[in-house]
């Protein structure tokens, strides 16, 4: 395909990377559910440490919205939210270790895109978490909108893309910026506290957990309102086994449905056993009817549920009031709210 110069310019930057991913040996994507069962484990890539989406506690064990709905695929399907194998990945490695059947899903705050779709060889299952990109600066900085970064060094992680955004942006404004590529989102919170560079570029929940880390007080580090992107996250799997891909989309669902209905984590048994609802009857129906066409446990939205409690749950105790990120849903609440958050419907 023959591109005129100009855009050969924007395009082959982006594709450029991209490629030492396609030559990466891919796994045949077979079945999946089976060799879930055959070591009855789901092997869950998570990330490196990012709080409210997937880190090891005190305790050594992993909490965060990633983290919670690899428990909930696992009740799902082996009927026991334990059975999970965290692989922590960086975010440069992410999509290789998928494709080569080390993980059997992806779950690491990863954005959804077409080019990702289309040259990697993945689906995305749908959205665990809406977001966009913004900056953290120092409070003492002049720095109070985006146009003031023009001209400065800016941490981002490798292999994400803040990194392809980030360049759009600023060549489009005709602005400049250096930016430094570090490895992991620890790394570029230790690189601005110690002043490598003017501001550090994620998504709201990573910018917010390092605000509440910065020497001297959470008042140090500012937030710039300006948003750069749409960052639209959620589950990643194999291209070429649709059975999967339907497993793990529709637990994400499940959460989703449990929530707009007023089921949660400590009433969803008692009240699909106990009420004639129409809505609590078409989850029994359905329930029996999807684990007789899938090789899944009867009764595999309960226990998703009952693992980890609905869509709002998770969200407030990973990232809401009841954690220590206290962020605002926004974009994530129920679409009868003002979010986006909806689950089609169950027939």
């Amino acid at each position: 395909m023959h591109f005129p110069n100009k855009t050969r310019m924007i395009v082959l930057p982006f594709f450029i990377p991209l490629a030492v991913l396609l030559s990466y040996t891919p796994v045949d994507a077979g079945d999946t559910l089976t060799r879930i069962k055959d070591r009855d484990k789901v092997r869950c890539g998570v990330s490196d440490g990012i709080p409210g989406f997937s880190f090891k506690g005190p305790d050594e064990r992993w909490a965060g919205m990633d983290a919670d709905f690899c428990r909930a695929l696992a009740s799902a399907v082996l009927g026991d939210a334990g059975k999970v194998d965290y692989i922590s990945l960086p975010a440069s490695a992410r999509f290789q270790s998928l494709k080569a059947g080390e993980i059997d899903v992806l779950a690491r705050n990863t954005t959804w895109t077409l080019a990702r779709e289309a040259t990697l060889e993945v689906m995305f299952t749908g959205v665990l978490y809406y977001d966009g990109q913004s900056f953290l600066v120092p409070a003492r900085s002049d720095v109070k909108d985006l146009s003031r970064l023009n001209g400065t060094t800016i941490c981002v992680v490798k292999g994400t893309t803040h990194e392809t955004n980030l360049s759009d942006q600023f060549r489009a404004r005709n602005w400049s910026c250096q930016p430094l590529v570090v490895e992991s989102h620890t790394k570029a919170v230790e690189a601005l506290f110690a002043g490598q560079c003017q501001a550090y570029t994620s998504e709201g929940p990573q910018l917010r957990s390092a605000q509440l880390r910065a020497p001297g007080g959470t008042g140090e580090y500012l937030i710039l309102p300006d948003r750069i992107s749409k960052e639209p996250m959620g589950p990643v799997v194999r291209r070429g086994d649709d059975e999967w891909f339907t497993i793990v989309r529709w637990v994400l669902f499940v959460l989703i449905r449990a929530e707009e209905i007023g089921l949660t984590r400590s009433n969803v048994r008692t009240m699909l056993e106990a009420t004639s609802d129409s809505m609590a009857q078409q989850w029994i129906e359905l329930d029996g009817i999807v684990s007789k066409t899938l090789p899944i446990p009867r009764g595999w939205a309960v226990h998703a549920v009952e693992s980890v409690g609905n869509y709002g749950e998770m969200f407030e105790r990973n990232l809401g009031a009841q954690s220590g990120v206290n962020l605002d849903r926004g974009l994530n609440r129920l679409y009868t709210q003002g979010g986006l958050m909806y689950s089609p419907p169950f027939r």
